[in-house]
């Protein structure tokens, strides 16, 4: 039987949440013939993608700017693979993939919202622009919004978006590649040179302004100060130890002993596994945080601020606290420490419980089946 075919319009495929979804939904969903197509380069994902299979194309498109090579190239494209539907990524693909599939005559298209924070100062003024375009033309292009977030979806249609299009889909993970694993606990924790019963806290997300690490840091010096023993070990872009700023505010705060830069890594199963907890501190930007459903499948629990959907991955397993709050931050974390310290039973359950939440609501199976009830209820 003939597959029918879907193409995905994407702003890029470097290294990000949208990217890695996108990746996974073709991937595992072998319902359908997936084409994949980059406004930009093939990034990160594009040889991942070619690897498994999926035809992949790049239009080259220079950052902030269109070419009418370009789209006619996408135009030419569409023509010729005649897909059964178009699945637009981000808020580049949605405005120009949209508009290009609707001229070329596909008559399912949709759109794809990944981001919650859009306010000056915050986002780039660009990026608004092209949003509130978006949101000019949402009555016309797509027939259904997905969102990967409650709180994107709220955000998104106080700016225009057209309501009754809207479906929320929660990302969804390999859980056999992220699962409980003792043997990667010990690899980490023997590479830290920490033995099992030392705390580990972790951290993993870029050097970026939304991911309020400066909180953190404050928050984890309030701790010390509670006679808590622990270790910090921060893993993404920019946490090195050429990062004057953050090294600066981290001996301000007393905690140089207690914190390990670890920069970018490709081993975040081996990472999560080895926490005993993970933290994410971010003050702004969050749609669906992948970092506390990796952690969770891993059997680590999570502190995290409200931001995005965070508390709904969350749910009962962990803490949340408002943003911007180091003492509400630091008040979760000595709970998550005393807790493992005075109660092996309820840390245990616990750890379950973590695991269990992710199996029951954010496996890749579910995720897969979110994006066919979009394209197959119209």
């Amino acid at each position: 039987m003939c597959k029918t075919k879907t193409i995905h319009i994407i702003t890029g495929l470097n290294n990000g949440g949208a990217e890695g979804v996108l990746y996974r939904l073709c991937k595992y969903d072998s319902s359908f013939k997936h084409i994949v197509i980059s406004l930009t380069d093939e990034g990160k994902y594009g040889p991942l993608l070619e690897k498994e299979g999926i035809e992949v194309h790049c239009l080259n498109l220079p950052a902030g700017k269109v070419s009418l090579s370009a789209l006619w190239r996408l135009y030419q494209l569409l023509r010729k693979n005649k897909p059964d539907r178009v699945q637009t990524w981000m808020y580049h693909a949605d405005l120009i993939g949209g508009v290009v599939a609707k001229v070329a005559g596909v008559k399912q298209i949709y759109w794809n919202v990944r981001h919650t924070t859009l306010e000056p100062g915050k986002s780039k003024r660009s990026t608004i622009w092209v949003a509130k375009s978006c949101a000019f033309v949402s009555g016309w292009i797509p027939k259904k919004i997905v969102y990967c977030a409650h709180e994107a979806k709220a955000v998104h249609e106080a700016l225009g978006y057209k309501q009754g299009k809207a479906k929320i889909i929660g990302n969804g993970y390999d859980l056999t590649q992220f699962s409980i694993d003792n043997g990667l606990k010990t690899t980490f924790r023997a590479e830290m040179g920490l033995s099992d019963d030392e705390n580990l806290i972790g951290m993993v997300g870029r050097y970026d302004p939304q991911k309020d690490h400066a909180s953190l840091i404050t928050a984890l010096s309030l701790v010390k100060k509670a006679a808590f023993n622990f270790k910090l070990v921060l893993i993404g872009k920019d946490l090195e130890a050429n990062n004057q700023v953050l090294l600066n505010h981290i001996r301000d705060n007393q905690l140089t002993e207690n914190v390990v830069l670890l920069g970018q890594r490709t081993d975040i199963p081996t990472v999560m596994n080895g926490l005993d907890l993970h933290v994410l501190s971010s003050s702004f930007g969050e749609g669906f945080p992948n970092v506390l459903a990796e952690a969770m499948a891993c059997g680590t629990p999570c502190v995290t601020t409200d931001v995005g959907d965070a508390c709904i991955i969350v749910g009962e397993t962990g803490w949340v606290v408002p943003p911007k709050d180091p003492q509400a931050l630091a008040n979760a974390i000595m709970k998550v420490l005393d807790e493992k310290q005075t109660n092996y039973q309820a840390w245990q359950k616990r750890k379950e419980a973590c695991r269990n939440r992710i199996v029951e609501n954010f496996s890749i199976e579910n995720m897969i089946d979110g994006y066919h009830q979009v394209w197959f209820n119209q």
